[in-house]
């Protein structure tokens, strides 16, 4: 049992990420298809009691907002896995800039969430981290060790 916890600024490629390695294997839960925390409660509880393997997929940019998830899943005995989507402003206001609707961030956005950003760290309750940046339109995966990297 596995959750996944994403953590990044918006377009630094969380969701893209999903849908090339846990597409198939993990629900996807997310506030921007769900839109309210009662729903997301809703279906992580329905996968904390099915064991059913999970990604949430939010900026959780802050200790504080990842540490309900952990918690939970601990309690779940579920093991608990972080990325760290590293992604500088720029390119994710260039990435930003191919999105439409909704899905369109203000620049405010995204800058105001990586003011707020704080890498993960194993003393959250991970059991493993990994850093994901994107070099040349590919996701390079990194294991990160038991410090704070940027």
């Amino acid at each position: 049992m596995e959750a996944i916890i994403f953590c990044g600024i918006q377009a630094s490629g969380k969701t893209t990420f999903y849908k090339e390695h846990f597409f198939k294997t993990h629900l996807r839960i997310s506030l921007d298809l769900l839109n309210t925390r009662l729903k997301e409660n809703i279906f992580l509880q329905t996968c904390f009691t099915t064991h059913q393997r999970f990604v949430i997929d939010n900026t959780n940019a802050t200790k504080k907002a990842r540490l309900g998830y952990i918690e939970k899943a601990k309690t779940y005995k579920f093991k608990v896995i972080g990325y760290y989507f590293h992604s500088s402003l720029g390119e994710a206001i260039m990435r930003n800039k191919n999105r439409a609707g909704k899905e369109l961030v203000p620049v405010a956005g995204i800058g105001g969430t990586l003011k707020r950003l704080e890498v993960p760290a194993f003393e959250e309750g991970f059991d493993e981290l990994y850093k994901v940046k994107i070099i040349e339109n590919r996701f390079v995966i990194e294991q990160m060790q038991n410090e704070s990297i940027l």
